[in-house]
């Protein structure tokens, strides 16, 4: 090493230069061939709230591999012919799935597509090296309605009877039938909408990200992942009690602006006990190390 050489300074040789030019080419071909199917994606965004995140989903998914481009830079690319393979089963799957007018069949075939063109671009270490950015990606496309109806229909039955029971607590008079509430005021239908499902997807979203950026434990991902299912459900069926009780005051605040603004101040609560779930569980991480660690 010269006088002039720094020490610290990672090796020429190490990084090297992406190929830009076949990122590109390949990259605007993929678009291109499934620009249809993204085109309907992005109008389903749009007009829907339950997947109103879609919008951020390839955003922060690009934004965290831009953050891993040193790394990139440092990978010896290797093509991985068998991707290939992935190409033309995501083909073919988008092209079944417009048969069948199947719109899950039709978006997932664009991701299964999208790894088999990081095979063929750089190999096995590309993928591996941008496994969380795409694991991030199946968050943009809507659940299939099959799955999405019987999971909503369960949280309805659940939101509405945990605001059955709230509600008797507060000696408010309410009657429940199957999803319905019955009160003094009027009655309150606990719809798809307010089923929880929109919180649950956001927020399962927003717990890989909020660890990933505020935490280097990768366990702490789907700890954070799991825990959003019991935050979401009992942060909803807190909404439905709610709006049984400021019914009973006026039934304006349980339609309309109110009842939109409603549930941005419960989705706000959410995250807060999501952050709350993060402080509770370093503490016993930390608690258990330190109860652990041998004395000297």
């Amino acid at each position: 090493m010269t006088s002039g050489e720094d020490p610290l300074r990672e090796p020429e040789s190490v990084r090297r230069d992406l190929p830009w030019a076949a990122i590109a080419w390949f990259g605007i071909l993929l678009i291109l061939a499934y620009l249809p199917i993204l085109k309907h994606l992005v109008e389903q965004w749009w007009n829907d709230p339950d997947v109103g995140h879609g919008f951020f989903v390839p955003l922060v998914s690009g934004y965290v591999a831009w953050q891993r481009r040193d790394r990139l830079m440092a990978l010896e690319w290797k093509p991985a012919w068998w991707g290939m393979a992935l190409l033309a089963w995501g083909g073919v799957q988008a092209y079944i799935g417009m048969l069948g007018a199947e719109l899950f069949l039709q978006r997932s075939a664009f991701l299964i597509s999208l790894v088999g063109l990081l095979l063929v671009l750089g190999g096995t270490a590309l993928v591996l090296e941008l496994a969380f950015p795409l694991l991030l990606l199946p968050f943009m496309i809507p659940i299939p309605t099959v799955i999405y109806n019987r999971i909503t229909f369960p949280l309805q039955l659940f939101a509405s009877r945990v605001a059955e029971v709230l509600l008797g607590l507060m000696n408010i008079p309410v009657l429940r039938e199957g999803n319905v509430l019955e009160l003094a005021s009027q009655k309150l239908s606990v719809a798809e909408a307010c089923s929880g499902i929109r919180s649950l997807l956001s927020l399962s979203f927003l717990s890989l990200v909020y660890a990933y950026f505020f935490d280097s434990k990768v366990w702490m991902r789907w700890a954070l992942f799991i825990g959003v299912l019991p935050i979401a459900i009992l942060a909803n069926a807190g909404r439905v009690t709610i709006t049984g009780i400021l019914s009973e005051y006026n039934t304006e605040l349980a339609r309309g602006f109110f009842h939109e603004l409603e549930g941005f101040l419960i989705f706000a609560i959410a995250f807060a006990m999501l952050y709350l779930l993060h402080l509770l569980i370093n503490w016993i991480y930390r608690w258990k190390f330190a109860k652990e660690a041998p004395v000297v």
